[in-house]
């Protein structure tokens, strides 16, 4: 329990003393095998090194992400004179959430490991949403976990509130005092395990897609693996094959525009992207002929979505779409976001409508702009709104960062009237398998929901 130079001896100016050291590096190794083999039979829930403030802070920390309460109890891990030691030490050390009937199994781990004398069961959860510590039957410390994460928090929030928009900063930090929200959750209206495109697994001809990209765009290899699992051919085109004249868009089914930052990310970049077809009259009449081709899907994502969005006049359908701008929090957004599919004509979310499910997201200009009010209702009226950000609880996202760019009425994506043409913000080619998500359900297996937008395009295609 050495606290020389820990977080708590810097809080009190006080730097003397020995400092946490490994004295044994084959505990270490054996720690690092015992999680390993812990992992490999899934016992691990959730797991925290304590190297950065001890185990108060540790606890604490995975008490804020799963929003919920513990009482530790430190007798057996400490004596009466070494307490406080125990709780800020930051000695090498893991804090780990297993269930109670694993427990029996992952003592024996233990003790294959040789960390017997490494090892002690400190708490339990608790349903009260408190963080309770005890030595033996005397209370030391109990505070609801709400006000130990503002608390947290707070330093966050007034750097937030200087450096961003200060709403934003505000709307983030009241979350918190929300004790029944969620988090992250799925609710689908599909079997996200069926492939729908296995039919065409012995099919001779495979659809070709063009993964159009700009100067900087960094997305297409993620876009080209989405659309290369559904059954696609994929094909790489910059927007130089198209002005060469070495490629031509007639031999394509489908088109996406992919995602990055295209020409450094200066802000507008998408609007440049859109100029070089919008003003090059041959390009201009190839994508006039494509869109127009009710043969043909288009699909524009994050700052595709951007470049798509102002090529409307060219798009059937796409009259009343709005144009991406600097987000409302005034800062690149990159998270997991809540998105709800809803009823439209899209061709890729067919299917999928009332589903709910975590997206990616990054993006600095993302928030939908409307000429005026009208556009905007017009656009919610002919239901081709298709995918919006919603809070923990399926309501439709407000407030930062449920919302993550401020965007009306949650928009997150939109579709043109007869569907084929489909534009949206987060990106759904970065987590379409199950893998890639940071959590998902139990029971997907290989793929995610997002998958099932790609798959959806292969069978429109059949």
């Amino acid at each position: 329990h050495r606290l020389g130079g820990s977080a708590l001896a810097q809080v009190f100016r006080n730097l003397n003393g020995a400092v946490p050291d490994l004295d044994n590096p084959e505990d270490l190794k054996n720690l690092f095998a015992f999680v390993q083999a812990c992992r490999n039979q899934n016992f691990l829930l959730a797991y925290h090194d304590r190297s950065d403030g001890g185990l108060f802070t540790t606890v604490a920390e995975m008490c804020f992400a799963a929003h919920c309460g513990v009482d530790l109890q430190l007798k057996g891990l400490a004596d009466e004179d070494s307490v406080l030691a125990s709780l800020f030490t930051e000695e090498l050390g893991v804090v780990l959430q297993v269930n109670d009937e694993n427990l029996k199994e992952i003592s024996q781990l233990v003790a294959q490991h040789n960390l017997q004398a490494c090892f002690y069961v400190i708490g339990k959860l608790n349903h009260r949403d408190e963080i309770n510590i005890s030595f033996g039957e005397d209370s030391i410390f109990s505070s609801s976990r709400i006000d130990l994460q503002r608390t947290w928090s707070e330093t966050t929030f007034h750097m937030q509130s200087i450096r961003d928009n200060s709403d934003c900063a505000k709307e983030e930090f009241d979350q918190i005092l929300q004790a029944d929200d969620p988090g992250l959750n799925v609710v689908l209206g599909f079997d996200v395990n069926e492939d729908i495109t296995a039919p065409y697994i012995n099919v001779g001809v495979q659809p070709q897609v063009a993964v159009l990209r700009e100067q900087g765009v960094n997305g297409q290899i993620e876009m080209a693996a989405a659309f290369d699992r559904a059954r696609f051919n994929a094909i790489d085109v910059h927007m130089t094959d198209l002005i060469s004249g070495r490629v031509n868009l007639d031999r394509f089914n489908v088109v996406v525009a992919c995602g990055g930052f295209s020409y450094g990310d200066v802000l507008g970049a998408g609007g440049g992207w859109a100029k070089s077809i919008l003003f090059n009259q041959q390009i201009r009449s190839a994508f006039t002929k494509y869109f127009e081709n009710s043969n043909t899907l288009t699909l524009g994502v994050c700052n595709g979505c951007q470049m798509v969005s102002l090529l409307r006049d060219l798009i059937p359908g796409a009259d009343n779409w709005p144009r991406f701008v600097r987000n409302r929090s005034e800062q690149f957004e990159g998270r997991l976001s809540l998105v709800k599919v809803e009823n439209s004509p899209s061709v890729f979310i067919g299917g999928m409508e009332g589903s709910q499910f975590p997206m990616g997201i990054a993006h600095g200009e993302g928030r939908a702009l409307f000429h005026d009010e009208g556009e905007e209702q017009q656009l919610a009226d002919t239901g081709l709104i298709d995918i919006r950000y919603v809070s923990s609880n399926g309501d439709v996202a407000a407030n930062y960062p449920s919302n993550p760019n401020g965007s009306p009425d949650g928009i997150a994506g939109l579709c043109s009237k007869d569907g084929r043409v489909s534009i949206m913000m987060p990106h759904p080619e970065r987590v379409f398998r199950a893998s890639q998500n940071s959590w998902c359900p139990d029971d997907w297996d290989e793929d995610a929901p997002s998958i099932r937008l790609f798959r959806n395009a292969r069978k429109w295609l059949e």
